[in-house]
């Protein structure tokens, strides 16, 4: 295929676009006898499932899964899921998805077909841009990170995160934290292989040029309307708000290994969101990323240690006119630990500077949208909460264009 944004993902993809074959044929003889359900594949447990995988990746030249994944495997779908839970994910839900990955090739021509300058592609740092992937198009790329399909080399020296699944089931932990959140991944896969959405999906990498200390002891802009909530949690805010994501420098955080703090529950109960680790590097100090209509499909109580899956959800949120479901989540990564750091200038206009690049809307979007935050860059990160509670208060009417005289303001809820 002649295009350079299909070039410049090619590396990263499992299947070649424009050749005769684009599965090899051992990849399409297990793709197709898994998809025939157990009958014809003998895939009925964990230990078979983990088989085949295997034989996948060995289709496709990749080295054999660490031995913790295939154990891994085993213990989740023979002894964490019910036998009831299970016969379905084998007979039912496992079938789909290898019709989805088989379809992946004719999915991707679709889309380029289509996508114009939002294709699929590798958005590099200080690159803005956007990419726009239909839902069914992100459950077959999902699939196949299910399956351990993705070519993992030259990902780390490019500063892309994991995709693959075998580090989520290869870890060595028996947390009910980690449990639940396979738990909310196998629930994604259960919804699509039975219903599948329609919409789309936007990422947005957002490049700011650097602004100094003078930009900000200058502004005349006052502060938003603020207001502090005891109780709920960012996700739950009944009006369309920007949604931070508390992220890693890396998108996604921890999500397919062993975390369960905020940006990995949003991913967990988002996983449309985890395909943005496919083609966006991680960010510098002037970059965030916008993701818009990632459908929620889970339910969950707890945070950390007692974070648990606790059923389907429906997300009824209207769409756009892009089809892009009224969700708009908004990846910036705060300082690591800066300790005494944190008070310095050069501390507070980075995280200005990282706030504002976040909170700047598209000039396309109608009308004020206000933020829905909480205590980012605090916790694990090791953040004041005083002072990280001033800088979005700031930075979001900053981020604001106002037409001359104008008193417009955003409201920023501090979940």
């Amino acid at each position: 295929m002649n295009r350079d944004d299909y070039r410049s993902i090619r590396p990263y993809l499992p299947v070649e676009l424009g050749t005769l074959d684009c599965w090899p044929p051992a990849v399409v003889k297990t793709l197709k006898s898994l998809s025939g359900g157990p009958s014809l594949s003998n895939v009925s447990s964990g230990k078979h499932f983990a088989g085949a995988i295997a034989d996948l990746r060995s289709s496709l030249g990749f080295r054999p899964l660490r031995p913790n994944t295939s154990l891994g495997l085993s213990l989740f779908f023979d002894n964490l899921m019910s036998k009831d839970e299970a016969e379905k994910w084998f007979v039912e839900v496992v079938p789909r998805l290898a019709d989805l990955v088989l379809s992946l090739p004719a999915l991707l021509e679709d889309h380029y077909k289509n996508a114009g300058e939002i294709g699929l592609r590798l958005l590099k740092s200080q690159q803005s841009g956007m990419v726009v992937l239909s839902q069914e198009l992100i459950s077959a790329l999902l699939s196949c990170a299910l399956f351990c399909m993705f070519p993992t080399a030259n990902r780390g020296e490019n500063y892309l995160p994991p995709i693959n699944f075998d580090y989520l089931f290869g870890r060595e932990c028996n947390m009910a934290s980690h449990e639940n959140k396979i738990k909310c991944l196998v629930h994604y896969f259960e919804r699509v292989s039975t219903n599948m959405p329609s919409g789309n999906v936007s990422f947005e990498r957002k490049v700011l040029p650097f602004t100094n200390a003078d930009f900000w002891s200058n502004s005349t802009n006052l502060l938003c309307k603020f207001e502090i909530h005891s109780s709920g949690v960012i996700e739950d805010q009944s009006t369309e708000l920007l949604e931070v994501d508390f992220a890693d420098r890396y998108l996604g955080g921890l999500v397919l290994q062993l975390g369960t703090l905020q940006e990995e529950i949003r991913f967990s109960i988002n996983p449309e969101l985890i395909i943005g680790t496919l083609f966006l590097p991680v960010m510098a100090d002037n970059e965030s990323i916008e993701m818009v209509d990632a459908e929620r499909f889970s339910n969950y109580t707890g945070y950390d240690l007692t974070f648990r899956f606790s059923g389907d959800h429906k997300d009824n949120k209207c769409l756009d006119s892009m089809g892009r479901r009224r969700t708009r989540v908004i990846a910036i990564d705060a300082l690591e630990q800066p300790g005494s750091t944190q008070y310095k200038p050069e501390s507070l206009v980075r995280e200005a500077n990282k706030a504002f690049c976040g909170f700047r809307l598209n000039p396309n979007v109608e009308g004020e949208m206000g933020v829905a935050t909480g205590n980012w860059g605090c916790g694990v990160f090791g953040g004041d909460v005083e002072v990280k509670i001033v800088i979005p208060n700031h930075s979001g009417n900053a981020s604001i264009p106002k037409p001359d005289n104008s008193n417009s303001s955003r409201e920023v809820s501090w979940c």
